[in-house]
């Protein structure tokens, strides 16, 4: 997990000297210094390739994961004609060597990334169909002046691009990098790649399925389940550094600690997986970390915090999510407190739970579900917008403090088994829509199902969901919500609409939020990155997206 940054030319001339901030830059140093406002991701190293004569910079700053020695980034064909950074995790890396390999007579990748580049000289732009994992990737073609981007299926990892006055492309993991030079912002598309010259772009490459289009009717089979979430955690395993797990309590980090504890015993019955839960004194969600750091023998940290402590980090918090939506900044804050001391144990790498609720249903607002088809219909727009909300957090959180967090959940052969399990297998509630009395069962129930035996305490395998931003403290959502109020007028609030007619904030909070986004990204193109994320109030509703604000939920005490 890394940052990658990069320019080019809209013609592939020389891009003059630059002025910003009344300071004059070469392209090298204009890509260094802006670069530098995301090298938080990649404490490691810095990696530079500049061509001031193709008007050309790339920069990779790196998180060494894999390949710790020999992955520095840039890549560089041998030919030096072909150039890349890339970010984040290919997880059929090592399939792809021996593949490649074979036609080379021999191949040794400097990382699991660097297949990406073999791939291109082999297939490509179609090489996207051959890999698997979570990534973003810029690869500049010298030959042609053709450039290469791409980002993973679901937006796991973050990419953003930009065009300045003079029609040049900027690329980059966060949007803090462009939007002080690029006058247009966008997020790239997940599951996309697109390929040309600059000014030229078409798309070659869309992640396509069925389920995206189509209800579909498969039943659920809860030993294939199982089986296929026990291969994407083992997948997500290869690295070189020391790694952990978050704990929250809730059944899905939860699941992914102990099935990883199992497969890290095949190879040492003594290993012990460190994991690490957040939250106040009084969290619901400790007393169940605790039951399952027992039962898995984790070596089990919590992390205390004060509500204060938090409160601190608003505008921090804003910045590195680069977001104002009110749930995400919520959530963010206790994570960013973990993150931290993640860091300080000196583990680099961390498994987490994200992904489950958006593709089994989790919310509990989906218990409002009016039939199966909207049912499914929510499950696939939720899916879609992952990269505007959990996976946007659980990136950007981590790698404030430069830890990578993966998500076995959003594995692609996952998501897509699981989404195309009929929706009245995984629907919640006591009802279906069409009259019929079911059994009533609990959200996510097939996953809780799949591996109630002996894997989880039943305690935690039955829990109710939690959201993060509840399950920490029931006092952090009132008093974070108390305190960003108190910071806004009536009479400010009520030019809210006037003052920001694109997602105009309904409450005194979200306007909070607004404001210091404003000031930290301005302009119409980085506001419009933003997408909120409320429950469907078309279905009843409220708007608060705090799990405590639905009818179905139980309070968890402690």
């Amino acid at each position: 997990m890394c940052g990658i940054f990069a320019i080019f030319s809209r013609d592939g001339e020389p891009i003059p000297t630059q002025i910003l901030h009344g300071s004059k830059h070469s392209l090298r140093e204009l890509a260094y210094r802006q670069s530098g406002k995301h090298r938080h991701r990649g404490p490691d190293s810095t990696g530079v390739y500049v061509n001031s004569l193709e008007g050309v910079a790339m920069i990779h700053e790196r998180l060494r994961i894999i390949g710790v020695e020999m992955g520095d980034q840039p890549f560089v064909s041998e030919d030096g004609n072909l150039i890349l950074v890339a970010n984040g995790e290919i997880y059929n890396y090592l399939e792809l060597s021996a593949e490649i390999a074979k036609k080379r007579g021999s191949y040794n990748p400097m990382s699991d990334c660097h297949v990406i580049l073999e791939l291109y000289q082999d297939y490509g732009k179609d090489l996207l169909q051959y890999i698997t994992g979570m990534f973003a990737f810029a690869l500049y073609d010298r030959k042609t002046k053709e450039v290469l981007l791409a980002r993973d299926p679901f937006g796991i990892i973050p990419m953003y691009v930009g065009e300045d006055a003079s029609g040049n492309l900027w690329v980059a993991s966060e949007m803090k990098c462009l939007v002080d030079t690029c006058s247009k912002v966008e997020t790239f598309t997940p599951g996309e790649a697109r390929f040309g010259k600059v000014g030229d772009f078409k798309t070659c490459w869309q992640f396509q399925q069925s389920w995206i289009k189509e209800v579909p009717t498969q039943t659920c089979e809860l030993s294939l389940l199982r089986a296929n979430l026990e291969f994407a955690v083992r997948s997500h395993l290869q690295c070189d550094v020391q790694m952990g797990a978050l704990l929250s309590g809730g059944v899905d980090s939860s699941l992914i600690a102990s099935i990883a504890t199992k497969i890290m015993r095949e190879r040492d019955p003594n290993f012990r997986l460190k994991t690490f839960s957040v939250g106040l004194r009084d969290a619901p969600d400790f007393q169940a970390a605790r039951s399952v750091a027992k039962y898995i023998d984790s070596d089990h940290k919590e992390i205390i915090f004060e509500i204060d402590e938090a409160l601190d980090g608003i505008r921090d918090i804003i910045y590195h999510l680069e977001t104002y939506d009110v749930t995400t900044v919520r959530c963010s804050l206790p994570m960013l407190l973990l993150a931290r001391y993640i860091k300080s144990t000196g583990i680099k790498m961390i498994l987490s739970g994200e992904g489950a609720d958006e593709i089994f249903g989790g919310y509990l607002y989906f218990h409002k579900a009016p039939s199966y088809n909207d049912f499914h219909e929510e499950l696939v727009k939720r899916v879609r917008q992952l990269h505007l909300s959990d996976c946007l957090r659980a990136n950007k959180v981590a790698m404030a403090k430069g830890v990578e967090l993966r998500v076995p959940f959003l594995d692609t052969g996952f998501v897509n088994h699981v989404m195309q399990i009929r929706p009245e297998d995984k629907i919640p509630g006591p009802l279906n829509k069409f009259g019929e009395v079911q059994q009533k069962r609990l959200e996510k129930y097939v996953l809780r199902a799949a591996f109630a035996d002996n894997y989880l305490p039943d305690e935690v395998l039955w829990r109710q969901k939690e959201q993060f931003s509840d399950g920490v403290g029931y006092d952090w959502i009132d008093s974070i919500r108390r305190v960003a109020t108190s910071h806004v007028s009536d009479q400010e609030f009520s030019a809210a609409a006037l003052r920001f007619p694109f997602n105009t904030p309904t409450t005194k909070e979200a306007f909070y939020y607004r404001c210091i986004f404003a000031e930290q990204f301005p302009g119409e193109s980085a506001a419009r990155t933003v997408v909120r994320w409320v429950p469907r109030l078309d279905w009843g509703c409220p708007e608060d997206p705090s799990g405590r604000a639905q009818a179905v939920h139980q309070v968890n005490k402690n």
